[in-house]
């Protein structure tokens, strides 16, 4: 019995990956480059086939994708590829029906002079000469990988196999997986934010890894192109003069590790002053993390200037200066210690869930205000507690 080294089975591992990293790319790709000819149809993944559309919940194309990286090989007719895509075929697609789905070969491999994978491209069909090719190889070839497939073929009668054939195209020198980000990016020019080009295709690469993977996990049956669209577009508008893109989601915080990170800060212990609940503080503390993160990179990004950051901010002190004289004034003078708690907590509390002031009319994200709020009160600012002033001059005496 043979057997595989480690090495070999790590670089097949890696093919392995590679493969199914270019079918998922690949994926939207496709819906980019035919989606607007196809309206009201949509795409999937591992449903039909590798890549497939479909209308209604009826495939219309099924699509096989072969990915070789660094070969320099010719598609023939005899090639393994070649017979495991018309087995999958034969299988699941009806072959004699001609009322059926379309079958694409999608390779990265040039198909060879003279074979019936060169007459089946769309610009050089020749579904008779295709037909003739097959039949060859199917009758005298040798190979043992390509037996049942071949076997199975023949069984075909002469109708339905003819009619296999002319549901067959062949997509030969297709993309790399290196070069398809660049097509997307070609697809997506029209889209393309001026000076915020590589951080917009950010955002749709990661919006489509997000449905490519729902799709292969079964919890999103296709994308269609209606949606696709729709989604592309919300993401652009996250450009424009009035809204702002968020980068940072709160699934990609650590909630645990950030807490542990800021722990010490003042506005964490502006908090505490108050008796702020140890599961809000620890949100609290993402909220901060987050802003911070967005403040920074939208104006590395010179998505935001300082001046209109300034304007947020000031906005802010002017609404909790209100609030705060308010809380001061219902205060009794000889307000014990527990009284100025559970004042300062109401009014951590109302703040925070204040949503009218924002740093763009359009954007609405909650987290971005009352994450700058934190940042005031970690710079000494603002504060919760009736006597957050003097505590904060202490704190940095220690903390200096």
């Amino acid at each position: 019995m043979k057997t595989q080294s480690m090495g070999q089975a790590s670089h097949n591992a890696a093919q392995s990956a590679v493969g199914y990293q270019h079918q998922t790319w690949w994926a939207l790709l496709e819906l980019l480059r035919s989606g607007r000819a196809r309206p009201g149809q949509a795409i999937t993944l591992e449903l039909h086939d590798d890549v497939a559309w479909e209308r209604d919940g009826s495939p219309s194309q099924l699509l096989q994708l072969k990915h070789h990286q660094g070969t320099a090989r010719s598609l023939t007719d005899a090639a393994t590829d070649v017979w495991r895509t018309l087995k999958v075929w034969m299988d699941t697609g009806a072959p004699g029906n001609s009322a059926g789905p379309e079958f694409l070969l999608v390779t990265t491999q040039i198909a060879a002079d003279s074979t019936a994978m060169a007459a089946l491209r769309p610009q050089t069909r020749d579904e008779f000469a295709a037909l003739r090719g097959l039949e060859s190889v199917a009758e005298n070839s040798n190979s043992e990988q390509t037996r049942v497939a071949r076997q199975q073929f023949l069984a075909l009668d002469p109708v339905a196999r003819r009619v296999f054939v002319s549901r067959i195209q062949v997509l030969d020198g297709s993309e790399h997986i290196e070069d398809v980000p660049g097509q997307v990016r070609v697809e997506l020019q029209w889209a393309l934010p001026t000076g915020h080009e590589d951080l917009f295709l950010a955002k749709v690469w990661r919006w489509w890894d997000e449905q490519a993977l729902a799709m292969l996990q079964g919890r999103l049956r296709s994308v269609d192109v209606g949606a696709a669209q729709a989604s592309i577009n919300e993401i652009r508008d996250q450009f424009t003069n009035d809204t702002l893109p968020t980068l940072v989601e709160l699934a990609d915080v650590d909630g645990e590790s950030v807490a542990l990170q800021y722990r010490t800060h003042p506005f964490v212990q502006q908090m505490e002053w108050v008796a702020y609940p140890p599961r809000n503080l620890q949100k609290a503390i993402v909220d901060y993390y987050r802003a911070y993160t967005h403040t920074v990179r939208w104006v590395e990004e010179e998505l935001v200037g300082p001046a209109e950051l300034e304007r947020f901010e000031a906005e802010l002190i002017d609404e909790w200066e209100r609030e705060f004289e308010w809380m001061l004034d219902e205060l009794d003078v000889d307000a014990d210690e527990s009284a100025k708690q559970e004042a300062g907590k109401r009014l951590l509390r109302q703040l925070l869930a204040q949503t009218g002031i924002t740093v763009r009319s359009r954007y609405h994200e909650p987290f971005f205000a009352r994450g700058q709020r934190h940042m005031l009160a970690d710079a000494g600012t603002i504060g919760w507690h009736a006597d957050f002033e003097t505590r904060i001059q202490a704190l940095l005496k220690v903390a200096g």
